[in-house]
């Protein structure tokens, strides 16, 4: 992935490396909270909570069809997440699109049972026995949110704050 990176740090601190926030983002052992924020179409913020999973340079999460966040998506695709990460706050704005390829779909449900929700694929959707109460009821979407621009600060040594741009 190409990144342009600026150092948004007023202390002096080094640019922090985008590396560092794949390697939290890819770490899946630990609760972590990722909050999705949407625009309505009158212009409103939404901002729900999601389990989202980093692979292949993508951020996916999951909502049920007539959730206000997958209205929000269809009708603007352009979202960000927000997620404090083991050493870094970080936000992720970008666009967000339906997921129906059935093997992708697959292939993070898979991802998802591996973390202890008992998700699997029918088709192009998943489905699950539960799910968190905001997501609706089964079937859930998956979406994939590619990544334009994005935001960290360190909390932990080596601090810093740094913009990173995709594409």
């Amino acid at each position: 992935m190409k990144t342009t990176v600026k150092n948004l740090d007023i202390y002096g601190s080094a640019p922090l490396e985008w590396a560092r926030a794949v390697k939290e983002l890819e770490d899946t052992s630990g609760h972590r909270t990722c909050w999705l924020a949407t625009t309505d179409p009158n212009g409103r913020a939404h901002i729900a909570g999601v389990g989202a999973l980093w692979v292949d340079d993508k951020v996916y999460l999951t909502s049920g069809p007539r959730a206000r966040k997958s209205r929000n998506l269809a009708a603007e695709p352009r979202c960000a997440l927000s997620v404090t990460l083991g050493d870094m706050d970080l936000v992720v704005e970008g666009t967000a699109s339906k997921v129906t390829d059935e093997a992708t779909v697959a292939e993070l449900a898979e991802r998802y049972a591996a973390q202890g929700w008992p998700a699997h694929a029918e088709g192009s959707v998943i489905t699950a026995e539960y799910s968190a109460p905001s997501a609706g009821p089964a079937p859930w979407d998956l979406y994939a949110l590619v990544p334009e621009t994005a935001y960290g600060v360190a909390t932990a040594e080596p601090y810093g704050a740094t913009r990173w741009r995709f594409g």
